[in-house]
């Protein structure tokens, strides 16, 4: 792990480690739930329950939990539980993302990503 800016935040409901979390109001994040949530970084390692204070990775390669398949240098977005999988949108809908993925890995998986938070729009066909 090479995190190159960690910041400390307030839980908004329980936070796992190594999870996806999203923006809820100034200084407070909770879990990431979709891909449409307000992604902003990756928990650190431990677990903080509500009103707890949490370090949240912004910038780096970090650590995190992987809850799908997932090919080195793919888009990483949030599962409905914080968990990296691949962002995939439809043609003309926007994910957000977190980062790319620095190893490939399957559910359940400790994987690593460079965090670059982004925006990313499905392809229409041609």
């Amino acid at each position: 792990m090479n995190s190159l800016l960690c910041k400390n935040f307030t839980a908004s409901g329980a936070i796992a480690p190594r999870r996806i979390v999203k923006i809820t109001a100034v200084s407070t994040v909770a879990q990431g739930a979709a891909p449409t949530d307000k992604l902003m970084g990756v928990s650190a390692e431990l677990t903080a329950a509500d009103g707890q204070r949490i370090d949240v990775h912004q910038s780096g390669i970090v650590d995190v939990d992987y809850g799908g398949t997932v090919g080195f240098g793919d888009p990483l977005t949030s599962d409905a539980n914080g968990k990296a999988v691949v962002a995939a949108p439809a043609a003309g809908v926007n994910n957000r993302i977190i980062g790319f993925a620095q190893i490939d890995g399957a559910d359940g998986d400790i994987g690593s990503v460079k965090l670059a938070p982004g925006f990313m729009q499905g392809a229409g066909l041609a």
